[in-house]
């Protein structure tokens, strides 16, 4: 199973922030787009829904009440034998990856967003992914989003810069 995942599109209807054409072709190759949060609007996600494969998707700080009807604040998912748990903050870099192991201890891994830094750490075969955003990159060198690849009940990250 292959994962196209984002986080922090910050793209609201009539804006400026655009999806990098690598991007959207990523997501229509993928078997499932996962989005943790920061979309920032309604006409945003239905954007995303149209690109063609399914959408998990999960709110971040940004979003307002239209999306936060529609979508949860974090979620599980099972896939191909594999947990994955999404959350927008994962709150400071000290101490995340253990945090992040208490908060969701029957996960294998958890995407999050919040700081548009890309990230991936593990501890073991427990791992943490911020793809970083493909749309608002701030304090990152670059814009990026990432893959992943489900096989055998194991999950394999990747990220992908989109300048």
């Amino acid at each position: 199973m292959l994962l196209a995942v984002v986080s922090d599109t910050h793209m609201v209807a009539g804006g400026r922030r655009r999806l990098p054409e690598g991007c959207v072709e990523l997501i229509r190759a993928a078997d499932l787009l996962v989005h943790a949060g920061d979309i920032m609007s309604l006409e945003a996600l239905i954007e995303f829904e149209a690109i063609g494969p399914p959408v998990r998707a999960i709110t971040g700080n940004m979003d307002g009440w239209e999306l936060r009807d529609r979508l949860p604040d974090e979620a599980e998912l099972e896939l191909e034998g594999a947990r994955l748990a999404l959350v927008h903050d994962a709150g400071p870099s000290a101490g995340r990856l253990a945090r992040m192991r208490r908060r969701f201890p029957d996960a294998d891994a958890v995407v999050f967003g919040h700081s548009h830094l890309p990230l991936h750490e593990r501890d073991g075969a427990f791992q943490i992914f911020n793809p970083g955003s493909p749309t608002e990159r701030r304090r990152a060198p670059q814009h990026a989003m990432g893959i992943a690849r489900i096989q055998d009940a194991a999950v394999k990250f990747e990220h992908v810069v989109l300048d």
